[in-house]
């Protein structure tokens, strides 16, 4: 079948992309307000987008009622700050209720018993218990149609929990032993980081054109 996204209503362009482009890391997101109030709150529609600089995008949707930005868009427009944190198995349950819709007064953190870290170069506070944190600025805020603001951050400052670091100097994860966790197809559904394969980067043959290999 064949979907025209552009006449098609937002929800079913929603279905189409959170059901098909599988599976998407996790941004909980770490923001403080211009108050001083800590949120936090997860996104799928996240990823890395460069690494010269080391750049992350992150898409966050709108109020759909009001059209207005939710906490974490205000927060970073305002201070030009926030923290990515990646999700393991044991947080997934604080995580998840990280993503009821509190008061812009009411901190998530608080509300989620959340143990929080002092982040090194921005404000917003990393989540302790997070295998990986980015301490991120805004490079730019777009809104890009009526419902949703894409955010461009630079990754001034990494976090890997020492347990994960195999060798400090040639820059080894033990990736596997995060146990990072993703979204995937369908609403409340997740993915766990397993069942992985290798496949070494081919160089190329000009032989396959031929049929000479």
């Amino acid at each position: 079948m064949q979907f025209d996204m552009r006449s098609l209503p937002m929800a079913t362009r929603y279905k189409i992309v959170n059901s098909t482009i599988t599976p998407r890391p996790i941004a909980w997101i770490t923001t403080r307000s211009e108050a001083g109030v800590v949120n936090a709150a997860p996104y799928s529609f996240f990823n890395c987008v460069g690494t010269e600089p080391p750049l992350v995008a992150l898409g966050l949707l709108k109020e759909p009622v009001s059209r207005g930005l939710k906490n974490t868009a205000t927060n970073i427009i305002a201070t030009g700050e926030f923290v990515v944190n990646l999700v393991c198995e044991d947080d997934a349950e604080k995580m998840n209720h990280c993503s009821v819709d509190a008061p812009a007064d009411v901190s998530e953190i608080d509300y989620a018993g959340i143990e929080t870290a002092p982040s090194v170069l921005v404000a917003s506070p990393l989540i302790a218990s997070s295998p990986v944190s980015f301490e991120c600025r805004k490079v730019a805020a777009m809104d890009i149609g009526t419902m949703q603001t894409v955010i461009i951050g630079e990754i001034v400052m990494a976090h890997i929990r020492d347990e994960f670091i195999t060798d400090r100097e040639r820059v080894y994860f033990d990736t596997p032993a995060m146990k990072l966790i993703g979204r995937t197809h369908g609403s409340g559904w997740y993915v766990r980081n397993g069942d992985s394969f290798q496949m070494d980067r081919p160089r190329y043959d000009p032989a396959r054109l031929t049929g000479k290999e």
